[in-house]
């Protein structure tokens, strides 16, 4: 029973992500071209992971 619970909130975290990185678009493309980039696709792979490990 936790284990879906778990899987289930690992996969609603990764889809926020997802979205959250969707919607910061514009901000990344701003500050990539003032010269620093936004750790996003860290945290997104992070989660992606996580969420590949309990498929297993």
């Amino acid at each position: 029973m936790i284990s879906r619970v778990y899987h289930a909130t690992l996969f609603a975290l990764y889809q926020l992500c997802i979205v959250i990185g969707i919607a910061a678009m514009p901000l990344a493309i701003a500050a990539q071209q003032a010269g620093f980039s936004l750790p996003i696709h860290r945290v997104l792979a992070t989660v992606e992971d996580a969420y590949e490990a309990t498929q297993r």
